[in-house]
């Protein structure tokens, strides 16, 4: 869909509307900071063309229309060939537009485009000198551009020296990917500065600092590859003949990084059917990305028909930037709630003026913890940057400190418990009512009777209520020792729904241990993790006796991990020798406990349950599943997948990686097989792969 211009009625709107794109395009470009976010920057700069289309007469000298950089950057190192923007299209149709003017202007249909995801960064030109990184400059206003050579030696990506000694320069993006983006706001604020609103501001910021206390890591993806004075005759007219695609291919050569390593790596398509595929694809992927893009860049792949049409005065007229829906906005933040959850976690919500991302109205965000605040210095009132991609929860990235009006007020945390007034942990990060589960105890039993848990059915939320407010049910435990005449004592409890709801409790006894250890929310752990501990230890009594080495053996559990499941495991306790004493089982079907450690039986060798288990036809496999299930495996749930993959010696994952093995597309199947297509991993559909795994199926 088309990115609606702004309206401008008249030239004094006109002029402001210039005055405020200059300021934003300053802001954005020097520091990261603009006072816009990029959609409604966008948006301003075509409502200021139109309005110019209609009146040519009253064009200010200052538009930002047709200048690099929106004419609001200058630099004092001449390039020696232009740096340019690029223009933007946003719709399926503006680009068969542009490829169709393209083509009057060559003379021919494009042979071939290459198509790039738009990192969203700082364009930078690299200079080496037979083959030594020598010089850093920004792209500036595209005919010269700022110095940064002080961050030589900072960026990763952007080799000190390439593995043959050229003299070329490199162009290309300098970014933070994710990771790096949160170490570098951790490392700025412990050293007194204020947090980056987002990633692409951070890479700005840091790439002009000088003389910092600290450094902080950034990443470049190169884009071009041509010559300079000094580049030898032969090589730059070879720079000069070669296709983009070959020019990235080489640039890979020398030791430069590029997407070909990223899990949209550019390609080459040859018709605009193919290019639109491609950028659904990359479109797709995006939310699953370790670093932003906003868009993705289509270019002429051949030299000839790059130097046949030429540039204009902004932008190549053979390269175009395929516009993506905003993934991030600036909206105030109005309060913050502070919610508990089932095991007595006290988080932090963010509740924001509505604004709306990707088609979606945005409410809430998430504020991870009081330490999180605290670091990202965020006060009520504040403009914030709110971050949303796909299904990703929305988040609150940073404040925009130049926004400020000096009326924002700190946010307040909580003394004592929201929820029931107890005394809070604070111990750790994430703060905890020191009451635990019985905070919350609804919650906990409600999560604990899920189609996913016990699958107690009839044990909804209000029957829940009920049970705890009649004073029947302290914790999971006591639902396994409920009465007739308890139950029939309720309102509206009638004799079938009683012995319904008691027949369902009795089955629940008889749930595998996995579902049992779920049912329990140890805290580190949910139903995959859950599954995992299970069949490794097989028992309940293997799982409590182990130490937090031995829990590392499970795949997922690290360092940090183990002691806290070990330490909830010990504060549970005296709810596991209840549930034991009701008669739950405490076994996982179909394994065996592991073989005594060394120290307990004086042999050399240890091992899981699972080493002893005959392997199953996905032995060795990671798989994914997505889409809507048909045939044999339609009435499945996402969990009963899963646990069907462990049952078949297999390893179910959420998400799509070079890890994964198998990826099972059901209807409707969208980011996740297209990632998968790009890995080239494996695909089955829901009855190939009930043939696979037939012998696992009830």
């Amino acid at each position: 869909m088309t990115t609606p211009a702004a309206v401008i009625v008249d030239a004094a709107a006109y002029a402001q509307a210039v005055e405020d794109a200059v300021k934003a395009s300053a802001a954005y470009y020097e520091g990261g900071a603009s006072p816009l976010d990029d959609d409604t920057y966008d948006r301003l700069v075509r409502g200021i063309a139109a309005y110019e289309a209609e009146h040519p007469e009253q064009v200010l000298p200052d538009s930002p229309t047709g200048k690099v950089a929106g004419g609001a950057v200058q630099g004092d190192v001449p390039h020696t060939v232009a740096m340019l923007s690029l223009d933007n299209v946003f719709s399926p149709e503006e680009f068969t537009a542009w490829t169709a003017s393209l083509a009057r202007r060559i003379g021919h249909d494009v042979e071939q485009f290459s198509v790039e995801p738009k990192l969203d960064g700082l364009a930078i030109a690299a200079r080496y000198t037979r083959g030594r990184l020598t010089r850093l400059v920004t792209r500036g206003d595209g005919t010269a551009g700022e110095d940064v050579s002080h961050a030589i030696g900072t960026i990763e990506g952007l080799p000190d020296e390439l593995a043959e000694p050229v003299t070329v320069e490199v162009r290309g993006e300098v970014l933070m990917t994710t990771a790096q983006f949160e170490h570098g706001n951790e490392v700025r604020t412990a050293h007194g500065g204020q947090p980056f609103a987002n990633p692409r501001g951070a890479a700005a910021g840091t790439l002009r600092a000088k003389e910092r206390a600290y450094t902080v890591p950034m990443t470049f993806f190169g884009y071009g590859l041509l010559p300079v004075p000094g580049t030898e005759t032969a090589l730059a007219e070879q720079l000069l003949e070669r296709a983009h695609s070959d020019l990235m291919a080489q640039a890979a050569a020398y030791g430069v990084n590029t997407t070909a390593s990223a899990a949209v790596p550019g390609i080459t398509a040859d018709t605009v059917e193919q290019v639109l595929a491609r950028v659904s694809e990359i479109a797709a992927l995006r939310a699953e990305l370790p670093f932003g893009i906003d868009g993705v860049v289509i270019k002429a792949d051949l030299a000839a028909d790059q130097q046949v049409a030429g540039s204009g005065s902004r932008a190549p007229r053979w390269a175009v930037a395929y516009k993506l829906p905003a993934v991030e906005k600036i909206t105030r933040l109005l309060e913050v709630e502070w919610n508990v959850g089932r095991t007595g976690i006290i988080a932090p919500r963010a509740v924001l003026e509505p604004v709306t991302i990707d088609g979606a109205t945005i409410t809430y965000a998430t504020l991870h913890n009081p330490a999180d605040i605290t670091r990202r210095d965020l006060r009520l009132g504040d403009h914030v940057m709110v971050h949303r991609a796909g299904d990703v929860i929305p988040r609150i990235e940073a404040p925009v400190a130049s926004l400020r009006t000096g009326d924002e007020q700190p946010i307040v945390f909580p003394e004592v418990c929201p929820r029931c007034g107890s005394a809070i942990d604070t111990s750790e990060q994430r703060w905890r009512c020191e009451n635990g589960r019985n905070c919350h105890l609804v919650a906990a039993l409600s999560y604990a009777a899920g189609r996913d848990q016990l699958d107690i059915e009839g044990l909804g939320t209000t029957r829940v209520v009920q049970l705890v407010e009649a004073g029947l049910v302290a914790d999971l435990a006591d639902l396994f020792t409920l009465t007739r005449d308890q139950l029939l004592g309720l309102e509206r409890m009638g004799e079938t729904s009683t012995d319904n709801l008691l027949a369902a409790i009795a089955a629940a006894k008889d749930q595998p241990l996995s579902r049992v250890l779920c049912a329990l929310g140890v805290r580190g752990t949910g139903r995959s993790m859950s599954r995992r501990i299970a069949r490794y230890f097989a028992t309940m009594d293997h799982i409590r006796a182990a130490d937090t080495e031995t829990l590392q053996q499970v795949e997922g559990i690290g360092t940090e991990k183990a002691p806290a499941i070990v330490a909830e495991l010990a504060d549970l306790a005296p709810l596991i020798d209840k549930l034991a004493a009701a008669g739950v089982n405490m076994t996982e079907p179909g394994t065996t406990p592991p073989r005594a450690t060394a120290a307990d039986s004086g042999d050399e060798e240890s091992g899981a349950s699972e080493e002893n288990e005959p392997a199953g036809p996905l032995a060795g496999m990671t798989v994914v599943v997505t889409g809507a299930m048909t045939g044999p495996l339609e009435k499945l749930s996402r969990n009963q997948m899963n646990e069907l993959i462990e049952r078949a010696s297999g390893r179910a994952s959420s998400s799509v990686s070079k890890k994964t093995t198998l990826v099972v597309a059901g209807e409707n199947a969208g980011s996740k097989r297209a990632r998968a297509e790009t890995l080239g991993i494996r695909l089955a559909t829901p009855d190939e792969f009930a043939v696979l795994i037939a012998d696992f199926l009830d």
